[in-house]
């Protein structure tokens, strides 16, 4: 129910407000400062005010009434309603009247039959009032194919077998002399097995180090060598695109192989390339 409470000043107040028509909700306190003026005027969070120092509320905004409250300067007049809060208990009867002071705890009794949930017992048949609750028991349709499998019970039959199948057949159980003409055995494919010897191609080994040479290779005549082989014999020079020149079976490069070479009395040494 409405009541008036007044709030001596000077500010702080001590309360925080909630809503306004801009909010589409009611002016309400949500919370107290315990020790403040509020909690002396026994203010409670929830409490809807509904005037402000005599101005109604149902038409302030959320900043109009912040701005009234901070307007008041001596005292704060506030018109609340608040809530009456009612605890249901049950209560205990002596002597045919109600016990002001004790309430029962415990639970009504139930009904468990109403319900019908029990524990291990049989379920019991749903029958529609004004039927008869012997259970009748109906055949099953007799469609074409149940009439079907149920007539032809004499025994056993050949399956049905196609043209082509009984073709294939007679085949089959024909010896080789009866064939008929036109046809011939046929058999399947086989796959046949190279030698490892004509399968594998021979690895070429280095004139050098003499290991194999997988890769790249360099051939010089009847030689081959690791690329990182091709080199002089004397200083280990990389003969690639430099030319090489074979003296006495080794491999050299131009200044080692005119050092070796000796012409006989009178000739000068002179470099022969190959024509390209």
């Amino acid at each position: 129910m409405p009541q008036n409470v007044v709030l001596p000043g000077p500010a702080p107040w001590g309360f925080r407000l909630s809503g306004g028509i801009d909010f589409n909700q009611p002016l309400i306190i949500t919370r107290i400062t315990s020790g403040s003026k509020a909690a002396a005027a026994n203010l409670c969070p929830g409490d809807v005010i509904l005037a402000i120092d005599g101005f109604g509320t149902e038409s302030m905004t959320h900043a109009d009434a912040q701005d009234r409250i901070k307007a008041a300067a001596h005292q704060l007049c506030l018109k609340i309603d608040r809530a009456e809060t009612r605890v249901w208990s049950p209560q205990v009867s002596e002597d045919g009247k109600a016990h002001p002071f004790k309430i029962n705890l415990e639970s009504e009794p139930q009904d468990v039959n109403y319900f019908e949930h029990k524990h291990n017992i049989r379920p019991k048949p749903f029958i529609i009032p004004g039927r008869s609750s012997e259970p009748t028991v109906s055949g099953p349709p007799q469609s074409d194919v149940y009439r079907m499998l149920h007539d032809n019970q004499d025994g056993p039959t050949q399956p049905r077998q196609s043209g082509s199948f009984r073709v294939l057949q007679e085949l089959v159980n024909d010896g080789p002399d009866d064939r008929p003409a036109g046809t011939r055995s046929v058999r399947a494919p086989v796959t046949k097995v190279h030698g490892a010897a004509g399968s594998t191609q021979k690895m070429p080994l280095c004139d050098k180090c003499g290991s194999g040479i997988v890769g790249a290779v360099v051939k010089a005549r009847d030689k081959y060598r690791h690329p990182e082989c091709f080199v002089c014999a004397d200083c280990n020079l990389n003969l690639k695109q430099k030319g090489y020149f074979f003296v006495e079976g080794d491999l050299y490069c131009e200044t080692h192989a005119r050092a070796r070479t000796r012409p006989p009395e009178g000739y000068d040494t002179v470099t022969l390339y190959p024509k390209a």
